[in-house]
């Protein structure tokens, strides 16, 4: 694979990677509210999550998703009530001053990277996504399965970078949330947002694809 075949394809990515999404809105929001400690725990899960999906699209899930309208349907509504409950979870969040916010079983790493990697691996729309977007770049002149995995890996480093930068600008841009209140916007900002995710996840019809 030549540069100039590879670099249309990081472009691409880098783009995409960078709207923001049910999994950025996750990872901003538990930076803002618990710190740069966790910045990692999320960005791992996300890399984790984008490996599983992009994997499961390249072994042929995604044609499934396409075909069968019951597990797509499945899958969907696993997602859809999974963003909203943790969206009310992070609504009820409780909040403390600067870094001394309640230690919960919600913030242990282990429970944070567990919802960032289930919300970036549990999206029917992305499975589907990969299989129609990566195909675009394979060369078919040259052997597939390199093709694939350098585009992969492109992929999740591009996606684990972008989640690992919005991190920490959030966790930077928590310095000046130190009060209760304004963290409990934010915590309830972010639920919100997560919610209307959700819902929109389970609105979202699979025609559109």
């Amino acid at each position: 694979m030549t540069f100039a075949h590879w670099l249309p394809f990081a472009i691409a990515s880098a783009i995409l990677v960078a709207i923001p999404g049910p999994t950025v809105l996750l990872v901003v929001s538990y930076a803002l509210g618990h710190g740069r400690r966790y910045a990692l725990a999320t960005t791992a899960g996300v890399a984790l999550g984008d490996f599983t999906a992009m994997t499961a699209s390249m072994l042929g899930l995604g044609v499934i998703l396409a075909a069968s309208a019951t597990l797509f349907s499945v899958l969907k509504w696993i997602g859809a009530a999974y963003l909203i409950y943790l969206g009310v979870k992070l609504w009820r969040a409780p909040v403390g001053v600067g870094d001394d916010a309640p230690d919960t079983s919600e913030t242990r790493t282990g429970r944070i990277f567990a919802h960032a990697y289930a919300v970036t691996a549990l999206n029917p729309k992305s499975i589907i996504f990969f299989v129609a977007f990566v195909p675009q770049f394979i060369d078919p002149h040259l052997a597939m399965t390199p093709q694939i995995v350098v585009f992969e890996a492109t992929f999740i480093v591009l996606a684990t970078l972008n989640a690992l930068a919005y991190a920490l600008l959030a966790a930077a841009a928590r310095k000046v949330v130190r009060s209760p209140r304004v963290q409990r916007v934010v915590n309830r900002t972010g639920g919100t947002l997560l919610i209307g995710a959700g819902l929109f996840a389970a609105a979202w019809r699979k025609s559109a694809t």
